[in-house]
């Protein structure tokens, strides 16, 4: 698939979502339409059906009622025949809309009421055979030009008179259910207008939906290999589902941005500083005279002293490329003031000084004990490499407040105002009247990963001429005291062997 075709299908996804999302709710819509619409068609015809079986039963009772006085409603006086009977009661019964009264003699039509009816049932020969000569109470149903009728037949006798006839009420129950129909109708129509409604109001509501989908798509779009800055738009957006989605991608955007940047830090850093010892390296070698044994004594160790350099300074990028993973630090309950002591122990013999043990905190605190150790030991070298030899570097912990705080004071030329920012730098170097040190330039750029990742900082006290104290500032999470946490913290920092010195960053 080409890049233009590509392209063209991200454009077109989000609408063609809103589109599926259109079709699914107009189809849910209309087919609860569709069955509201025809179950309540059916109620109607079951209740219209239901009042016609009635009415037709109801003349029955009058007819019968009417028929076994004998006597006429209409004059009072006693039936003459069978065709006064008929005439009496269609005339005395008021035929409803749609329903017909009809009466027939000996098999042939006679009377029926005066309500006009969609066709005439009096001159179809078909229900004149079907009803006009039974003998006994008869209902059914029968398909006119009109539509369905719904009849009951009821013969009529009277004592005297031979002839026999014969009373049918009937009823046009296409006609009598057409309100029904008009009903369903009406509902149809107004459901439509509904349906044009919703769809539109779901055109809307979906487009606010999708918009995170179509930002997370746009920001992914303009995410190349040499920008990951581009983060989803999630302010002032209501709390739900996509804006969970859209802090997540953020959250892996920022992860991936950093990973990205933390290889391309290491890349930049060693690129930058293993050029150096390489080329004396390669310069040397290039000069060196094979024949000349002091020459090649000299070449060997300065070729043997880079490549330490060089170890060095992919062991400290290594470390602090780790720094930004998870599980840089493993936390554990320490006695920090075993621990405090235990350093001391190692660092005093770095160099020649006056190595002095301050103050110790009395605490168990969750930290990790080896990566505290290792920082303090990086401070502890750097202390030693710019202070002279007899000169005084202190050590010490203390709990103060909600924080726990390692220091390592010397009494070296301390760090310039311009400069104590810049020594946290990664290859940074002190410039204002500091000895210039043979070090990579990593040693508190390690310092500082390491109380990072305990979520501290480190903090710089210095005073040109006078020395310079460096504090690794944690946060105070003590631990409940253990039963034999000396044990435990000698058992931990026991296993923590003095870190090789770090390069000084002054």
């Amino acid at each position: 698939m080409s890049a233009v075709q590509q392209g063209s299908r991200r454009r077109w996804a989000p609408r063609a979502a809103r589109t599926r999302i259109i079709g699914w709710v107009l189809l849910l819509v209309m087919l609860s339409l569709a069955v509201v619409t025809f179950v309540t068609w059916r109620l109607l015809i079951r209740a219209t059906d239901e009042r016609m079986d009635a009415a037709l039963r109801a003349e029955v009772t009058e007819f019968s009622a009417l028929t076994l006085s004998g006597f006429d409603p209409l004059t009072g006086q006693p039936f003459t025949g069978v065709d006064a009977v008929l005439r009496s009661v269609i005339t005395y019964n008021l035929a409803r809309p749609n329903e017909k009264f009809l009466g027939y003699v000996d098999g042939t039509y006679r009377f029926q009421s005066r309500i006009e009816a969609p066709v005439l049932l009096s001159e179809d020969a078909a229900f004149t055979r079907l009803v006009g000569s039974v003998t006994s109470t008869q209902a059914g149903s029968y398909d006119s030009g009109a539509g369905e009728v719904l009849y009951l037949a009821v013969p009529v006798s009277l004592q005297g008179d031979p002839q026999r006839g014969v009373v049918v009420v009937a009823y046009f129950a296409d006609q009598e259910r057409e309100p029904a129909a008009q009903t369903a109708r009406l509902m149809l129509g107004v459901g439509a207008l509904t349906t044009l409604a919703a769809a539109g109001g779901a055109w809307v509501v979906a487009g606010r939906i999708l918009r995170p989908v179509r930002d997370v798509a746009t920001t992914a779009q303009g995410i190349t290999e040499t920008d990951l800055s581009g983060r989803i738009p999630v302010e002032g957006r209501a709390s739900d589902e996509l804006t969970d989605l859209a802090h997540s991608v953020n959250a892996m955007l920022d992860r991936v941005e950093t990973g990205v940047a933390a290889q391309r830090r290491f890349l930049d850093d060693a690129g930058h500083e293993l050029r150096t010892p390489i080329t004396i390296v390669r310069g040397h070698l290039d000069v060196l005279d094979p024949a000349d044994p002091a020459d090649v004594r000299e070449t060997v160790a300065l070729v043997d002293d880079e490549l330490d350099r060089m170890n060095r300074i992919v062991s400290d990028l290594l470390l602090l490329a780790r720094a930004e993973q998870p599980a840089f630090v493993r936390p554990q309950p320490v006695d920090v003031a075993a621990l405090t002591a235990d350093v001391f122990d190692k660092v005093r013999r770095l160099g020649d000084h006056a190595w002095v043990l301050e103050d110790v905190a009395q605490v168990d605190a969750v930290l990790d004990p080896q990566r505290v150790t290792q920082a303090l030991v990086a401070l502890a070298d750097n202390a030693a490499r710019y202070t002279d030899a007899g000169g005084r570097i202190a050590l010490g912990s203390r709990l103060s407040a909600d924080d726990l705080r390692f220091w390592v004071a010397d009494s070296g030329p301390g760090v310039d105002a311009g400069d104590r920012e810049r020594v946290f730098e990664r290859f940074a170097r002190g410039r204002s009247g500091a000895r210039r040190s043979d070090g990579a330039g990593l040693g508190l750029s390690i310092v500082t990963a390491i109380a990072g990742a305990h979520g501290g900082r480190v903090v710089l006290d210095s005073v040109p001429g006078r020395g310079a104290t460096f504090t690794l500032v944690l946060p105070a999470d003590l631990a409940p005291p253990a039963g034999d946490s000396s044990d435990t913290v000698d058992d931990a920092t026991a296993t923590a062997d003095v870190p090789e010195p770090v390069g000084g960053t002054l």
